[in-house]
């Protein structure tokens, strides 16, 4: 005989999406996108510069020599790599970012900052810093963001996440 699986709405099966592990998901999506996007808004107002921009723009300048290849962009601000290459595109027709060869590697290009993309990002950041001031800091205690970064960054290690 077959083992037939139970409706959902039966009383002696949990529902999936009153379960806690859901619940948290969603808080941690939802939070997410409402800061994502209400940063987004404050940063095309005050600096003219999308979010997009702005997360290539940092990871680019978290690197020593100011350069990422165009897949270590991709693989950062999480994009597609032809996202990245229209998104690279556009950076480099404003100005803030250049390609240049890669000297080990021919086949391989490098996405670089320039000086108006660093002085860009340094506008982009005192709003950032801002923003974070508003809505982190005046909300949790030292304590409580200290605990977040430490959860926050055991849910991002690299080796506990699915590649994409």
């Amino acid at each position: 005989m077959l083992n037939q699986m139970e409706p959902v709405d039966s009383p002696s099966v949990a529902c999936p999406s009153s379960d806690e592990r859901v619940t948290l998901f969603a808080l941690l999506l939802d939070t997410n996108a409402r800061l994502s996007r209400s940063f987004a808004t404050r940063l095309e107002e005050s600096c003219d510069m999308s979010l997009a921009w702005f997360e290539v723009l940092l990871q680019l300048r978290r690197e020593p020599g100011g350069r990422l290849k165009m897949n270590q962009v991709a693989d950062a601000i999480v994009h597609s790599t032809g996202g990245t290459t229209r998104l690279i595109d556009r950076l480099e027709e404003s100005g803030l970012v250049e390609r240049q060869s890669c000297p080990s590697d021919r086949r391989a290009i490098h996405v670089a900052i320039t000086p108006e993309g660093n002085r860009r990002l340094d506008e982009a950041l005192a709003v950032h810093v801002d923003y974070l001031d508003e809505f982190m800091s005046r909300r949790l205690s030292c304590d409580e963001r200290s605990q977040l970064t430490i959860l926050l960054s055991k849910l991002n290690e690299t080796k506990s996440l699915p590649s994409a």
